[in-house]
């Protein structure tokens, strides 16, 4: 059980705590509402952008890293489709320089020219290296803009290209910070061994006087009306065929994500799994698979992918997968099985909350999805899960007509 309290200031701040006298550390989350898919139509990758320009300083702490290093703290970031993320922890002395840090860089970042010019290259560096020069790694450039019509989800996050990442202006940024980075967007989260009492005033101290956006952020829907499934062919220098079969589902506060999270691991969580053996170890279709969910806010994707084995043709590989999920949506999983799925997923769970910076992590996490106690009830869910829940969710979400196929073929010149 994590114990928390909840507390809102009034400009709009809402701050989770938790005391936990066993850990020698502190850790502090801060959670903002400013992912990927908040980015301005063709201004793709400026979420993203905007990470790494939060770490260049202010008037009073110039060098971000400086005051980190000397409180022998950590911190880092990062930025998905639905938010962003910004983590310190340390010895719990020095609570209150990673408080104070955190609340001047929300109130006071400049960012300036050369800064916002160097990151935006550095951001276009990783594009290439980790995605577009990467065998396999631009698969989200073709699969998301194909699913995902009219929503945002539609790019990912790095960018969809480094014309859109290059066309972004300081200003742009700018706008971002003060639309985003406020205290009305914000989660704050705290976690490790601290007086209740002393990191309320602390907070309220360096916190309270921020300025509050009565802006609001938009929200987005997804409607599989709008959704037709797709065959995408894309050739490339990749060193053997691979594929993706991809279904839309539901959003993560959806009751069966967490059916559809046991599922994935049924067909291909370990050497146990389905997957490996019948389409690995025992037919030998496929060199490797695998099967997992995505987890976004508005909706999610499941997604099977596979890499064939020597000499095995697409329709054979794919045939056999579809024999697999026909399987399941007829026949009922075994109750040991189910068992060690569900014993499999809720170690994972708590697994997650076993360090001070995860639980700070999850809270703010928790919280932001619309429900911070999920950070006790959670496991729960996973272990409610029945073998029914299971073929129903299969026969709902797992089918040909919602399917959309990427081949992804090695170049014949290659």
């Amino acid at each position: 059980m994590v114990n928390y309290e909840r507390l809102v200031l009034d400009n709009g701040l809402r701050v989770i705590l938790h005391r936990d006298e066993l850990t020698p550390l502190v850790a502090v989350n801060l959670i903002f509402q400013a992912g990927s898919k908040f980015d301005p139509p063709h201004k793709s990758g400026l979420a993203h952008l905007f990470e790494h320009l939060m770490f260049s300083g202010t008037p009073d702490v110039p060098d971000f890293d400086e005051p980190i290093q000397m409180a022998g703290a950590e911190n880092n970031a990062f930025t998905n489709s639905d938010y962003a993320d910004y983590y310190s922890y340390g010895p719990y002395q020095n609570l209150e320089t990673l408080l104070w840090i955190e609340a001047d860089r929300l109130a006071n970042l400049q960012v300036s020219s050369k800064a916002f010019k160097t990151q935006q290259k550095v951001v276009i560096e990783e594009l290439h290296e980790s995605c577009l020069n990467e065998p396999y790694g631009d698969i989200w450039h073709h699969l998301l803009p194909a699913i995902y019509k009219e929503h945002p989800y539609r790019w990912p996050t790095i960018g969809l290209t480094a014309e859109e990442i290059a066309g972004i202006k300081l200003k742009d940024v700018k706008d971002f910070y003060r639309q985003y980075y406020n205290v009305g967007n914000c989660i704050l989260s705290v976690a490790g061994n601290f007086h209740i009492s002393d990191t309320k005033k602390l907070i309220k101290r360096y916190f309270s006087t921020l300025p509050y956006s009565s802006e609001k952020v938009t929200e987005f829907k997804f409607d599989l009306k709008d959704y037709h499934s797709r065959k995408i062919v894309i050739e490339s220098d990749v060193p053997v065929p691979a594929f993706y079969l991809v279904f839309p589902m539901v959003a993560r506060t959806h009751p069966d994500y967490y059916v559809l999270d046991l599922l994935s691991d049924l067909l291909s969580l370990g050497r146990s799994s389905l997957f490996y053996k019948m389409l690995i170890k025992e037919s030998e279709v496929l060199a490797a698979a695998d099967a997992y969910i995505t987890g976004t806010h508005d909706t999610g994707l499941f997604v099977i992918e596979g890499k064939l084995s020597e000499g095995i043709e697409y329709d054979n590989a794919i045939g056999e997968i579809q024999k697999i999920i026909d399987q399941v949506k007829s026949e009922k999983v075994e109750d040991r099985v189910m068992q060690k799925l569900k014993n499999g997923l809720e170690s994972s769970v708590v697994f997650s909350e076993t360090s001070t910076l995860g639980k700070a992590m999850n809270l703010a996490y928790y919280e932001l999805i619309g429900d911070v106690e999920l950070i006790n009830s959670e496991s729960e869910k996973y272990q409610a899960i029945t073998a029914d829940d299971l073929r129903r969710v299969t026969r709902t979400y797992l089918n040909e007509e919602l399917m959309t196929t990427v081949f992804y073929k090695p170049r014949e010149d290659a």
